[in-house]
């Protein structure tokens, strides 16, 4: 099964809601940071792919029919080759909200020694050291980094292929991109900071990674 939409955004810009949206439009799952968790040995062949080793796309996403949120979105280049006729959805948020929700939920655990297993942690340090290049605790380079990623989608996507999306923006763009009715139905709004902290204590208490 092919990836019929690759996401570009980073965290923290509506990917979990994408998720469930896209999940429920093409009818099969999406990929996203939460399957890492999910699936044995996921951390570690992104680990590999942020240090440059090649990889065997068609089955790490085997039963995926999009991917979104990191670490897919940090791989955008490559999966775009991948999938050519896959949408490359880009979701955008403010830079400044971006930056304090993902200051108060992603970028605090990165940190955390005793979150997640060695293999996350591992594949969340090849990531930021390879893939995104700045210090998440760092506002002022971590805004630049996120500016630059997004523009760099932009100028490299075809705009035939590209759907520039914001959360406010709900079904109609990305229906009408995939040529698909719109749900009548609210559009999803998962993830929120509750959400996330909520997770996150699950997992610490769980000890899963």
């Amino acid at each position: 099964m092919a990836l019929r939409v690759v996401g570009a955004g980073v965290g923290r810009t509506g990917t979990m809601s994408l998720k469930v949206a896209l999940e429920r439009l093409l009818g099969a799952p999406c990929y996203h940071m939460a399957e890492v968790f999910q699936h044995p040995g996921h951390a570690d062949v992104w680990r590999r792919a942020a240090l440059g080793e090649a990889v065997e796309w068609d089955a790490l996403f085997e039963g995926f029919v999009a991917a979104v949120d990191w670490p897919a979105g940090s791989f955008w280049p490559e999966l775009s080759r991948q999938y050519p006729d896959a949408l490359v959805l880009l979701s955008l948020r403010d830079p400044d909200d971006w930056w304090n929700s993902a200051s108060n939920s992603i970028f605090p655990i990165l940190s955390e020694p005793k979150f997640g297993s060695q293999d996350w942690r591992d594949m969340i340090a090849a990531l930021f050291g390879k893939r995104w290049g700045a210090d998440p605790r760092d506002r002022e380079a971590s805004i630049r980094r996120f500016n630059e990623h997004n523009a760099r989608v932009q100028a490299e996507v075809p705009k035939e292929r590209l759907l520039i999306w914001r959360a406010g923006d709900g079904w109609e763009p990305i229906c009408r991109a995939l040529n698909l009715p719109v749900p009548d139905e609210p559009f999803p709004r998962a993830n929120t900071r509750e959400d996330f902290q909520a997770r996150v204590a699950a997992r610490g208490a769980a000890g899963q990674s």
